[in-house]
Parts: structure tokens; sequence; C-alpha cells
């Protein structure tokens, strides 16, 4: 009797470390619907004058690494893809070495890339979502409630609660730069499109949204 119970107690451990072992491996794994966010360290190559500084200078946290993209990953089968909305695809779904190249700096290196899990939500249908929108166009204007999108804006559309209500909420747009100028890139930008920069109006921007309750960083590595 005290072997079969000394083998129980040896199965019941050997079972539960293997148990850990396969938790552990899915979270060093991409899963469907886990959001990728780009950041972009101080010292990083991305030009003054581009979209990316001057969303660092509006929301990034002076020295802490500047988030200025997310995406959506969708794993079928043994491939991943990227669904995002960026300034030259639109709305899009790409494999993820093509997202790597996209967001790759001129010298050849590459920004952070923090992976981060959506809690107590349906996923594979946020990816649906997202997967339906794609062919829209970028959103320049930065407006809600339009055809058009931009990166957190399709987070925020695709990732619902049980009440289709979204999970990541809007806040008021900050567009200045700390000391309290407005980036000449967003002054050329909107004067481009013929309308006043939307200082204060409802929207997202990846870093606050990497803030949210909703979302756990898991390991990841996109680049190895």
């Amino acid at each position: 009797m005290a072997y079969l119970c000394d083998m129980k107690k040896a199965l019941l451990i050997i079972g539960t470390v293997l148990l850990l072992i396969g938790c552990k491996s899915q979270e060093n794994r991409l899963q469907n619907g886990d959001l990728v966010f780009v950041g972009n360290p101080a010292h990083s190559d991305i030009g003054a004058e581009t979209m990316d500084a001057a969303i660092s200078a509006a929301t990034g946290q002076e020295g802490s690494l500047n988030l200025t993209h997310v995406a959506i990953v969708e794993v079928e089968g043994d491939s991943v893809w990227i669904i995002d909305a960026t300034t030259t695809r639109g709305v899009d779904r790409h494999p993820v070495d093509t997202f790597l190249v996209d967001f790759r700096y001129s010298d050849g290196s590459f920004p952070e890339f923090i992976v981060k899990r959506v809690k107590g939500i349906d996923t594979d249908a946020a990816v649906e979502r997202a997967k339906a929108l794609c062919g829209r166009s970028y959103d320049f204007r930065f407006l809600p409630d339009n055809e058009e999108m931009y990166c957190s804006e399709l987070v925020q559309e695709c990732y619902l609660d049980a009440e289709g209500k979204p999970v990541f909420g809007s806040e008021p747009m900050n567009w200045l730069a700390p000391d309290g100028t407005m980036p000449p890139y967003w002054e050329r930008l909107f004067g481009q499109l013929g309308m006043a920069v939307p200082q204060g109006v409802p929207g997202t921007n990846p870093q606050r949204m990497s803030e949210s309750e909703f979302l756990v960083e898991v390991p990841v590595k996109l680049v190895k």
C-alpha cells in the first residue's frame, strides 16, 4: 500500500511539473489576439521629422521607452500574421517578417517589441473584426467615427467586452510637446489637410493603451 501511495505521489509531481512546463511554453509563444507595441528609445534612429518622433514628443514619457505603434497578432496554424494600421499600408494583414522589416531602423537594428496579452475577452473575435477592416485607409486626421483608422483606433474598435463595448477607452488627445509647443510635423500635416490640430479630441494612443488593466506583458521575443 505504501508503495502505491509513493507511486501516486510521484505521478502527481510529474504531472504538475509537465503542466507548469506546458504553461511556460505557452507564455513564450505568440497567441491569437496578442498585441505588439513598438517602442523607440530616446536615442533611436527614427528621424526628427517623422510621425513616430512627433508621437513620441506628444505621448512619450521622459526617460522611458516611447511606444509609438500597436499591432494585432493573428496565429494561423504555424503561421504568424500582423494586422495593423500604418501610413504606408492602411489597415493591412501581412506576415510578421514583413512587419519586422517595416519597422527596422536604417542602421539595420530594430526598435523594442513588447508583447502584451489581453485578458478577459474573446480575442479570436477581435482578430476576426480586425481582418474584416483590412483595406481601410489610414486616418491621418486622427478623428473618431469615420471610415479611416490609425493604429490604436483599430485595436480599440476590435477589442470589445461581452456587451460589445471597447475595453480600451478614449481620452482627450494631446499633440503638444512637453514644453507646451506644437511640433512642426503636426502643424504641417494638419495644415496640408486643411484642418486645425485636433487638440483635445477624444482618441487613443499606444502609450496609454499599453497601461491598460486588461493587458499583461508576456516574455515573447519577436527578434532573436
